[in-house]
């Protein structure tokens, strides 16, 4: 073979290899290469920000990689934000509307030094709920309690539940024979459990007919400590509460405060449980009832990034119909009827807005005080 021909071949191998690379190279940095977005976030949603299909998501439309690292709410507020190598997080993930709006204000002493906020917003929602059994909602419908419209169960008359509870009626007196003991709600406890605190923020707005006020809350606290001491023991964690409420049943549990999120993930996580149990099991929504809102705050570009991919339709239809968060408006932008859980509205319309952070601290430091 003549030498000018050899010569030809090299080049054009060479030219191939290099095209080779440079095309193998372009891959490899469009598909693999994702900015890190890191996170401070709450408690409530570690499995649905794990779960592989939004990481995808992320990785493919947003072309980032979350990694979180867990904080309390309180912790958000007392420590400085960073991480443990000492650099900054992209965005805080609250658990709690009112540490959320909180983290907007000055800090106070002894309090750490805020981050300013770019953007943020209220992302994953799931309202408070009560669940309950089928005989028992029977015997509420009796006594004017509880509404049956359209399928779902509504508690139109909170107030006199609350009577019932602080009067002392045992379930006997509602024609529950079987039900052994007096008429309660099983909640966690508010002075060391954030549900249980908007659970009672909840309790008490109701208590104070619709707006808490510095007037009208005195009033209400003394009322409200005292459906607190009726409580009895409660747990500190609403997934442990849920357990006992699904394997000790109605004798036991006859009702438990939790999430309306709760019912949907058990029925995703154990299909079997959640046959065995679906046509005892009532879920009741309090007239009004209160929204448990997890809030992202941002503080940087790759932080909006993060905030921007919940508006994605993916994104909202998985943290609905696999985890049971509500995102965007009230029904979201998907067919509640399809998750196959009957008793769960479209939307939810009647709701009062959560307590600021000081009706809170007033709440819990009343409740905890034992000379009161």
């Amino acid at each position: 073979m003549k030498e000018g021909k050899i010569e030809k071949i090299i080049g054009v191998v060479i030219l191939f290899v290099i095209i080779l690379v440079v095309v193998l190279l372009k891959n490899s940095f469009v598909v693999g290469h994702y900015e890190k977005v890191y996170g401070a976030v709450g408690g409530g949603k570690e499995d649905f920000l794990q779960d592989k299909d939004f990481l995808s998501i992320l990785n493919k439309k947003y072309k980032i990689d979350y990694v979180g690292d867990t904080w309390s709410n309180g912790k958000t507020v007392r420590e400085p934000l960073v991480r443990q190598d000492g650099s900054d997080y992209d965005f805080v993930f609250f658990s709690d509307q009112r540490f959320y709006d909180y983290y907007k204000t000055p800090a106070q002493v002894g309090e750490a030094k805020r981050r300013t906020v770019l953007d943020g917003s209220l992302t994953l929602n799931t309202p408070i709920v009560i669940y309950s059994w089928d005989t028992v909602v029977d015997a509420l419908i009796k006594e004017g309690i509880v509404t049956e419209k359209e399928g779902v169960y509504y508690i139109t008359n909170m107030e006199k539940l609350i009577q019932y509870i602080l009067d002392g009626k045992k379930w006997s007196d509602i024609g529950l024979s079987d039900i052994y003991g007096y008429m309660n709600i099983y909640s966690t406890d508010p002075v060391t459990s954030s549900p249980g605190a908007t659970y009672y923020g909840l309790l008490l707005s109701i208590m104070s007919g619709g707006d808490v006020n510095e007037a009208n809350i005195q009033e209400a606290l003394p009322r409200l400590k005292q459906f607190y001491k009726k409580s009895g023991y409660m747990n500190n964690t609403p997934a442990d509460l849920f357990e006992l409420y699904l394997k000790t049943g109605v004798g036991s549990k006859p009702m438990i405060v939790d999430y309306e999120k709760s019912i949907i993930e058990f029925k995703n996580s154990n299909p079997e449980g959640y046959n065995e149990v679906k046509d005892k099991i009532r879920i009741l929504y309090p007239t009004p009832t209160i929204w448990n809102s997890h809030c992202i705050a941002t503080f940087d570009d790759l932080g909006n990034q993060f905030l921007k991919a919940f508006d994605d339709k993916e994104i909202q239809q998985i943290a609905w119909s696999r985890y049971g968060f509500r995102v965007g408006v009230t029904g979201g932008n998907y067919d509640v009827s399809k998750i196959g859980i009957s008793g769960i509205p479209q939307t939810i319309t009647s709701t009062t807005s959560g307590l600021k952070m000081d009706v809170y601290n007033e709440l819990i430091n009343y409740l905890a005080n034992k000379e009161v």
